[in-house]
């Protein structure tokens, strides 16, 4: 019965991998995708982070970056240093089986394909920052989730990664991001700590 199952979610699977990455390629994708992946490309956004919370929170604004780096240090370590090596899931673009499917735009890589460790960093960042930061406005949260799965998806379209590696990797970032969110709200709740109160 499990093994049956586990069948059933690969085939899955590879059906929407089909759809995402071979069929539904166009130039406009062929060109967004690269940059939506590149953490380069999202570097405003960490600047912006970076400058936010420290002008607005002072001495806590720092503690918050640096809680932000250990949320992404936490969800790379645990993807990619521990659970890739463990599942050892070969990337749709080295698998043989599918060399002359794959719709491959950027270099493969010699790692391992599950979990996404694209998809866990982004998705452990945006819950830590919706949970911390979520009080500024109501639109954080669905922000950072289209974010980071906007990230997730490119990874498939580019073919380095099949979608159960990304909803894996999201799964597992969005818990980490939750256990580091509400860690850090906790001891230092940022709503608590108002601009003219920041030091």
């Amino acid at each position: 019965m499990l093994r049956e199952f586990v069948e059933t979610v690969f085939h899955a699977d590879y059906i929407v991998w089909s759809y995402l990455n071979v069929r539904w390629h166009n130039e406009l994708g062929d060109t967004i995708m690269p940059f939506l992946r590149n953490q380069w490309f999202w570097a405003p956004l960490y600047l912006f982070l970076l400058v936010f919370t420290t002008r607005t929170y002072g001495k806590y604004g720092w503690i918050w970056c640096g809680a932000f780096l250990i949320t992404f240090g936490l969800s790379d370590q645990i993807s990619a240093s521990v659970l890739k090596p463990l599942f050892g899931r070969v990337r749709p673009c080295n698998d043989p089986a599918f060399a002359q499917f794959v719709h491959i735009i950027v270099p493969c890589g010699g790692g391992k394909s599950f979990p996404s460790s694209h998809a866990t960093n982004h998705f452990a960042l945006a819950v830590f920052s919706a949970l911390t930061l979520g009080h500024h406005a109501r639109w954080i949260w669905p922000v950072a989730i289209l974010w980071a799965a906007s990230v997730a998806y490119a990874q498939v379209y580019v073919g380095v990664h099949y979608p159960l590696d990304v909803f894996c990797g999201g799964l597992l970032g969005m818990g980490i991001g939750w256990l580091t969110g509400k860690a850090f709200n906790k001891q230092i709740p940022l709503h608590t700590k108002q601009p003219s109160s920041a030091s």
